[in-house]
């Protein structure tokens, strides 16, 4: 049997001179220790703060916007391992785990301080070195060992660990509304919403009586009205908040659909 490969499921993320901001989808289970700054997470709803000396879990199939801030004085630092599915279902049926699924709100989880996390992830430090060499199987077994970890010091992890459902289909319009500024194409919407993309297409403009695109175009740029006219934030501010890439496309849009340009609207 071939062994997927595992050597890059050891990371570490290091930032020395500015902030970094952005968004994720987040595809895979993450076991994470903040050596350095923090990291700010918002799911939309909730923003949250994971600070130095803390450990989180990263829950699969979430979607957050980050923000990993630098210290003063020093460099952010965190490093993380990332559990794929093949590996969490091989380690499932080797040590007899079965879920019994829940749902986790939550896209980030704090996890319970506790000496063991700390001990491990120190013990990671060769497999970080830039001249590391270890084999795939070796690699997999400290990763394996991240689990076994995790699941002896918070059992109840099983149950979001080892859930292999994928998303059930949920209302469209409840979750449209709730992330229409996180910018996924549309086949990520469609999956998040337990749909193919034909179905996904159809039953969105049965509800909202014109295409996703169209749809998201036109919410985010309402937000974005709302955000510089009623709360006098700035176009770079809000423009990569209400889920756009690029400022000077963000610019023209919104003219195109207001007549005046957003740097405009509160002179």
């Amino acid at each position: 049997m071939q062994l997927t490969d595992q050597r890059n499921r050891i990371m570490s993320s290091t930032y020395a001179t500015s902030n970094s901001s952005g968004e994720n989808f987040i595809d895979e289970f993450l076991f994470t220790y903040q050596l350095s700054g923090s990291l700010i997470i918002n799911d939309g709803k909730l923003k949250k703060a994971f600070n130095e000396g803390e450990f989180r879990l990263s829950i699969r199939n979430k979607l957050a916007k980050f923000t990993k801030q630098v210290p003063a004085y020093g460099e952010y630092r965190s490093v993380s391992v990332a559990f794929d599915q093949a590996l969490l279902r091989e380690f499932a049926l080797e040590y007899n785990y079965k879920a019994h699924p829940h749902y986790v709100p939550e896209p980030v989880l704090l996890l319970k301080h506790n000496s063991h996390y700390l001990d491990y992830f120190n013990s990671l430090t060769p497999f970080l070195q830039p001249n590391a060499d270890f084999s795939n199987s070796i690699v997999k077994l400290k990763i394996k060992e991240a689990l076994l970890t995790l699941l002896k010091l918070q059992p109840e992890l099983k149950d979001i660990l080892f859930d292999f459902n994928e998303p059930a289909k949920i209302n469209i319009a409840d979750y449209m509304e709730q992330n229409f500024r996180f910018n996924l194409n549309m086949q990520r919407f469609a999956y998040m919403t337990g749909r193919s993309i034909s179905s996904f297409k159809r039953d969105f403009q049965q509800v909202f009586g014109v295409s996703p695109g169209r749809w998201l175009l036109a919410r985010r740029l309402k937000e974005a009205y709302h955000l510089i006219s009623q709360q006098g934030q700035t176009p770079s501010d809000v423009y990569m908040m209400v889920g756009f890439e690029d400022i000077s496309h963000f610019s023209r849009t919104f003219k195109s659909q207001f007549g005046i340009p957003p740097s405009r609207l509160n002179a």
